[in-house]
């Protein structure tokens, strides 16, 4: 349940309320809070590898076994033929855009309070990072209502409405690539009982990374990996988002026309015993394009108990449930992993 999952994030306040995010309409030149450290930003941009994730087209008959290898090699893929209009996803990036285009101080009064979930803010990543980031955010766990009327009073209907839609229409999404997922690495129904229960948990994220002055010193989106199963994520046709892969470096997600990037979160590297990696991601900014995406957060309930149950293979994790996860994760931003190895 959505109001479950923002009770489990409640448990780990990030105290970032007084920190509120800067009007990016207003700044001319790259300010010190956003001026990341020189060789860090010269190694962010320099992504430009020929390679590019799989495009796998969902309808295609050998879809399970393709994505079982891009899952396997990359951690992510791009997929076509997935079923959700095209005008879903315009009408929400166009309510984001509606959203980012508001003065800050209407923004602010949906800002995250420090236990919450939901709402306007910083990513949660930011307390990690020595400097801010070149992006503003809005989370979503079930309905938006509260911190949507905070922004429109009289309005917020619609925007409700068509979010509510998307999460419902990601799920659908989402399930039937879990039990794509769940059927490569042969996880028992048993095992898998939990999809298509209410208990699952989603959050959709809007994303929006303003036009930048100084791109070659800010990030977008610091290097992490997403607390999920798998993460889909729509994207506008302006580049920005990077996967890395080892021995071949920063990789660029170039835009395809109607596909989702789906990339692998920290729960499927756990359940596959480390078969699939959780991809590590950023996101890089330009000087001339804004860029927005919208990200769909899916995994287990919050008690499933996360294992290697996996004949014939020795155990890389200690068993842990989603919930308690997040609460390592949510201290441990890049060490969580680590953390409940068996190595």
């Amino acid at each position: 349940m959505a109001s479950t999952l923002s009770e489990a994030y409640r448990d780990h306040p990030q105290f970032l309320h007084h920190i509120k995010p800067i009007d990016f309409s207003s700044v001319r030149s790259l300010p010190d809070s956003h001026a990341w450290p020189q060789n860090f930003v010269e190694e962010a941009n320099g992504g430009g590898s020929g390679s590019s994730i799989p495009v796998i087209d969902l309808m295609d008959p050998n879809a399970e076994e393709l994505i079982g290898f891009a899952c396997e090699e990359w951690g992510a893929f791009q997929l076509k033929n997935h079923g959700v209009s095209l005008s879903l996803f315009e009408e929400v990036e166009a309510e984001a855009k509606r959203l980012f285009a508001l003065p800050a101080k209407q923004k602010l009064k949906a800002l995250r309070s420090p236990n919450g979930a939901t709402g306007y803010g910083r990513a949660r990543i930011s307390p990690f990072f020595p400097k801010d980031m070149w992006h503003e955010g809005f989370t979503i766990m079930g309905s938006p209502f509260h911190d949507a009327k905070q922004i429109w009073p009289h309005d917020y209907a619609p925007f409700c409405e068509l979010m509510e839609n998307y999460q419902k229409q990601m799920k659908v999404l989402a399930e039937k690539l879990t039990g794509i997922i769940l059927r490569i690495l042969k996880i028992s129904e048993e095992e898998a009982k939990w999809v298509g229960s209410s208990g699952s948990t989603g959050a959709v994220q809007l994303n929006y990374y303003p036009q930048c002055p100084e791109p070659n010193r800010a990030m977008g989106l610091a290097p992490h990996t997403d607390t999920s199963l798998f993460t889909i994520l729509h994207q506008s046709q302006t580049e920005g988002l990077q996967i890395f892969k080892d021995q071949v470096g920063w990789v660029p997600v170039r835009p395809h026309p109607r596909a989702l990037v789906v990339n692998a979160g920290d729960l499927l590297h756990i359940i596959s015993n480390a078969r699939f990696p959780c991809v590590l991601h950023r996101v890089v900014v330009n000087r001339v394009q804004h860029r927005y995406s919208v990200a769909y957060f899916y995994g287990p309930p919050l008690d499933y108990v996360l294992s290697s149950p996996l004949a014939d293979e020795q155990a890389r994790f200690r068993g842990v449930t989603v919930k308690e996860y997040i609460g390592i994760k949510a201290k441990n931003l890049g060490k969580a992993i680590s953390l409940i190895s068996t190595n």
